[in-house]
């Protein structure tokens, strides 16, 4: 579908000048407009189910950035927290919990040939990278909201991802739909009537001749 629209958005048609006055001219033209027709209306429809898609994508990135939204100030809350107990020297000698062992699960999804990004994180628990100095419960909570956000943030910049490629394949779309729509299908159409015009002026002057011929006789 992408070639063949692809294909019709670059082509261009002949000045009226140039276009034989035949009906074998006209068949073909006539054969071209109605290709060209599917072509926009293969375009047409992908456009409104990209639109669509864009759509669902943008309401499940707002219910996860509502999500972020909430998880942010906790996550700074838990750490004013820990702070608050321990001082940020002393908080900054604590060790961190490794990244290492949580799973990061990609996962890929094909929409009219495009390759949607999913991903998201195994919610394992906690695992310092050594003792902790201090285990208090202030510095779990800190630990488990910043971990927390961190699945968040990466799931929804597969989210942002997906919704990039959508839009940008939007754009081509809509641009080589409107070349048709706008463009080629008005210069065939007005191929058409002229040749159709110059057809009708033939057959006009024939059949003068033949009635001239008629009355010769």
């Amino acid at each position: 579908m992408r070639r063949l629209a692809a294909t019709w958005a670059k082509k261009r048609m002949p000045d009226v000048g140039e276009v034989a006055a035949t009906r074998v001219a006209l068949l073909e033209l006539r054969d071209e407009r109605r290709q060209v027709q599917e072509g926009y209306e293969l375009l047409d429809e992908k456009r409104v189910m990209l639109a669509t898609e864009i759509l669902r994508e943008l309401r499940a990135h707002d219910i996860a950035q509502t999500a972020l939204d909430r998880l942010w100030p906790e996550a700074r809350e838990a750490l004013a927290g820990a702070v608050e107990i321990h001082g940020f020297e002393d908080l900054t000698v604590e060790p961190p919990c490794l990244l290492d062992t949580v799973l990061l699960r990609q996962a890929e999804r094909s929409f009219l040939g495009l390759r949607l990004a999913e991903a998201s994180l195994d919610a394992a628990p906690c695992i310092p990278a050594s003792l902790p100095v201090r285990g208090t419960p202030e510095l779990k909570r800190c630990a488990s909201a910043f971990r927390q956000l961190t699945g968040e943030l990466v799931a929804q910049a597969a989210r942002a991802a997906s919704l990039r490629r959508l839009i940008e394949e939007f754009r081509r779309t809509e641009r080589r739909a409107r070349a048709l729509e706008n463009v080629l299908l008005p210069e065939i159409d007005h191929s058409l009537k002229f040749i159709e015009e110059q057809l009708d002026a033939v057959d006009q002057e024939e059949a003068v001749r033949v009635r001239n011929a008629a009355r010769g006789r």
